[in-house]
């Protein structure tokens, strides 16, 4: 048995898994954030699910070489795996991007009334997310950007409650808009390189989307450099 090191962007996601929690991490891959999780005594039971039976094995050798016996592997797309019967009261979803994410938990409402804490690691689209998960009765209790291998991670906690906010809000994020550390402007400033090289790239007769992209980079660049 040998203690799990963990990235920059798993430790990110472990530090925001309460104490006591059943989780469900869904697309786990190998699996070494629930052996983390369980080492650490962070969580009372963990269910790796994973819809790649290759992960999958290679998360039970994980397991098994870590003498590991409160990690349940399920094969299975998304939260099809789990059950009531499982007691799971935290979703873990990272490394997937906001479409997929979003299509797990609207084809599982349901299973989501028992759920108090889903915590978020997006590759796209995190705006949407955010609108879409505070919709389904969540609400943002942490938000945090970390860089690793020169690649901007952002985790979002969200737990069970209701809040209102602004369309703005939910853009940028609330947690991440009221502190704008250096990651928040870094990130941004990307954004709007990569919509420059868009702008450049679509035909002249695209010109409603290019000027759809002008007015977001206009948008996020007063935000940044205030």
């Amino acid at each position: 048995m040998t203690n799990i090191k963990l990235s920059k962007r798993l430790s990110l996601i472990a530090s925001m898994v309460d104490k006591g929690s059943i989780t469900a991490d869904i697309g786990c891959d190998h699996a070494l954030l629930d052996i983390y999780l369980i080492q650490n005594k962070i969580v009372k039971k963990s269910i790796a699910c994973d819809i790649t039976e290759g992960a999958l094995n290679q998360a039970k050798k994980n397991i098994l070489i870590n003498n590991i016996n409160k990690i349940e592997t399920r094969l299975g797309n998304g939260l099809d795996p789990i059950t009531k019967k499982d007691d799971v009261n935290t979703i873990i979803m990272s490394g997937l991007g906001n479409i997929k994410i979003k299509e797990i938990l609207y084809n599982n409402t349901k299973k989501l009334k028992n759920i108090n804490t889903i915590i978020i690691q997006s590759n796209t689209g995190n705006e949407s997310i955010r609108e879409d998960i505070v919709k389904l009765g969540f609400y943002i209790k942490d938000e945090v950007m970390i860089k690793e291998n020169n690649i901007i991670y952002l985790v979002i906690k969200f737990c069970k409650g209701i809040k209102k906010y602004s369309k703005k809000e939910l853009f940028y994020g609330p947690i991440l808009l009221k502190n704008k550390g250096d990651l928040f402007c870094e990130y941004f400033k990307l954004q709007i390189d990569k919509n420059k090289k868009v702008i450049k790239a679509l035909p002249f007769n695209k010109i409603h989307k290019k000027f759809k992209f002008l007015l977001l980079n206009l948008f996020m660049y007063k935000n940044i450099n205030k």
